[in-house]
């Protein structure tokens, strides 16, 4: 059994600059996290980090995401899915491109692997909430392409937040921290200020979520 709250404390492995520590990456950093993870929580660990590689990101995985019985993983690959199309369809709209063009549809999937009971709205492949979707419409009609894509991330560790936000000393809390170090991970590259920034929210966040589970 994993300990959670020693790997949540333990989680930041950053330098009060806001950078990784002691030449770590995000890599070694997800190795350190695994050592004390379960091998069923570093299964779903697998299948998030999956997620991060764009080339696997198809109707299969979408259609595997949509089914797994984590539901942090069901909710932010469902949000994730939500995310990709509309910003296909604005590219689409944009360029003259035919309406729906590109969009993942779940259509090419297999569909064998789905456990038996598991209850899930198999129509929420092409549809179901989104309730990001006005405000992804204001940030895509900007015309600085940085300012974009920081705002398309802030949206998204927003909705990390969302799903975590019950989450104190579990996998999902794990999962979570991840899925906000990838982008915080990714901005040192396009911008390290911005990384840096996001690095030290990251560190204020973890530190939080002590004093949050104190009052609960």
């Amino acid at each position: 059994m994993s300990n959670y709250e020693y790997i949540i404390s333990s989680l930041p492995y950053l330098t009060p600059g806001s950078r990784y520590a002691d030449g770590r990456d995000f890599s070694s950093t997800i190795e350190e996290i695994r050592r004390d993870l379960s091998e069923k929580d570093n299964a779903l660990l697998d299948f998030l980090l999956e997620g991060f590689t764009p080339e696997k990101l198809g109707d299969d995985f979408y259609t595997r995401a949509l089914h797994h019985r984590n539901r942090f993983l069901r909710e932010y690959f469902r949000y994730d899915l939500n995310l990709r199309n509309a910003k296909v369809e604005y590219l689409n709209a944009s360029l003259g491109r035919e309406k729906g063009e590109d969009v993942i549809t779940g259509d090419g999937a297999e569909m064998d692997f789905i456990t038996d009971g598991l209850d899930i709205d198999l129509k929420r492949f092409s549809g179901g909430e989104f309730d990001e979707k006005l405000r992804l419409a204001d940030i895509l009609s900007g015309n600085d392409m940085l300012e974009r894509e920081k705002q398309l991330d802030d949206l998204t560790w927003d909705k990390i937040n969302q799903l975590t936000v019950f989450n104190y000393f579990d996998i999902e809390a794990v999962l979570g921290y991840v899925a906000k170090l990838h982008i915080a991970d990714r901005w040192l590259t396009l911008d390290e200020q911005a990384g840096r920034e996001r690095f030290e929210k990251l560190v204020k966040e973890v530190k939080g979520t002590f004093k949050g589970a104190e009052t609960v």
